[in-house]
């Protein structure tokens, strides 16, 4: 079927799968389970892409504007793991992430560069960190993205909704080329929700992709609540991933739920989804993430893949022990 955003043609079937048959380890329901559900699917530990650690005044202002959530959503918003980042790191090392991301994203102009020289000091300091970086449509853009990517940028984030700027920004354009050739993932939530912005949804990722094709991107929280125009994207680029952020959850599920058929796409894109939360800023505790997951009943090993092997591929660790390919 053709994808409504670009007009190119796609080939999955979307035809029912027997999933169903396939057996589905119970996903964990408290934090404490969730060392022993990893290593009962084999796994070496978890492969996360959206995890944030900011700098701790704009940290403060994060959580500040979640306390303000039944304002600004329409409901409460309350931070499960709101605690300083030494125990937030020993929180997710304790949970089995064997890279921790580090992501955050500019909302202003000459925000971008500042926040990428922090968050490589934090990966310097941190080994097992994500060295990771952001970018904004203003001059000089191409110019410190390249930097970045040049000082060892594995990951990138964008926040379409809160940075209020479009993907296809003519501006972006050499950030776009730079990234696309060194085939650095950037995670962008473009999506709708939890509130709509002025440039999210589908259509100007698609254009960006239109002009640079083997980029790869992550798209956040599935790119709810466009659900099914993301995975026509995910379906027509090669290097488009999914990532899980908040998706299925109980909470999420209350404002922008899958549709039917949608648990069938996924199984479908088994290898481009990838395992995301946006710890630490989340109203429940991180193995609901898992448990929300594991109740898709699509199978151990589509679990496995979207756990760990998808986001570790990704993040350049080595798939058997964890430990950056590069190291």
């Amino acid at each position: 079927m053709p994808c409504p955003t670009t007009g190119v043609r796609v080939t999955a079937s979307h035809s029912l799968r027997a999933v169903t048959s396939q057996r589905t380890t119970p996903g964990p329901t408290a934090d404490a389970d969730v060392p022993a559900y990893v290593a009962a699917l084999g796994l070496p530990g978890l492969a996360d892409v959206h995890v944030h650690f900011l700098p701790e005044a704009m940290q403060r202002k994060v959580w500040d504007y979640f306390d303000a959530a039944a304002d600004h959503y329409g409901r409460p918003w309350p931070i499960t793991y709101r605690a300083g980042v030494p125990e937030r790191l020993v929180t997710l090392r304790t949970l089995g992430l064997r890279a921790v991301p580090a992501l955050s994203y500019a909302h202003r102009p000459g925000m971008a560069r500042w926040l990428n020289e922090w968050s490589a000091a934090f990966a310097s300091r941190v080994p097992e960190v994500v060295h990771c970086a952001t970018f904004y449509p203003e001059p000089g853009v191409g110019a410190y993205v390249r930097e970045a990517l040049a000082s060892g940028a594995r990951l990138f984030k964008l926040h379409v909704q809160v940075g209020g700027f479009s993907p296809d920004d003519d501006r972006l354009t050499p950030a776009w080329a730079a990234l696309e050739e060194a085939r650095v993932p950037v995670v962008v939530h473009a999506g709708s929700a939890p509130i709509r912005g002025r440039h999210t949804g589908p259509d100007a990722v698609a254009a960006v992709l239109a002009r640079h094709p083997a980029l790869v991107l992550v798209v956040a929280h599935l790119g709810m609540p466009e659900y099914d125009a993301f995975a026509d994207l995910a379906e027509t680029f090669a290097h488009v991933h999914l990532d899980t952020t908040m998706c299925g959850t109980d909470f999420t599920e209350a404002f922008a739920p899958m549709p039917a058929a949608y648990r069938d796409r996924l199984a479908d894109l088994g290898d481009r989804v990838v395992l995301g939360s946006d710890f630490p800023s989340i109203p429940y505790p991180y193995a609901h993430q898992l448990e929300a997951l594991a109740r898709l009943d699509l199978g151990d090993e589509w679990m496995r893949k979207v756990l760990w092997r998808n986001g570790a591929r990704l993040l350049g660790l080595d798939l058997d022990t964890g430990k950056p390919l590069s190291a």
